[in-house]
């Protein structure tokens, strides 16, 4: 199975911060977690990205598939 690195998101309404995850490509946005990589916090001004760089060049180089989303807020 494909392995995928997205956000999962918690919080609450209007209060919403996401987790940088990698999952398997089938499974739903909150639900099973293979690795945590990082959060990305929209709510901050500006908005706060942590991602530990080691583990998601590890990841990518195992061949997860980075979504657009991702893509976007790395600039990959």
């Amino acid at each position: 199975m494909a392995s995928v690195i997205r956000l999962k998101m918690l919080g609450r309404k209007k209060k919403a911060f996401y987790r940088v995850v990698v999952t398997e490509k089938a499974s739903k946005r909150d639900g099973k977690v293979t690795a945590t990589l990082g959060y990305f916090d929209p709510t901050t001004q500006p908005p706060t990205i942590k991602v530990d760089d080691k583990k998601l060049q590890d990841w990518l180089k195992h061949g997860a598939q980075p979504s657009e989303a991702i893509r976007k807020l790395l600039s990959l």
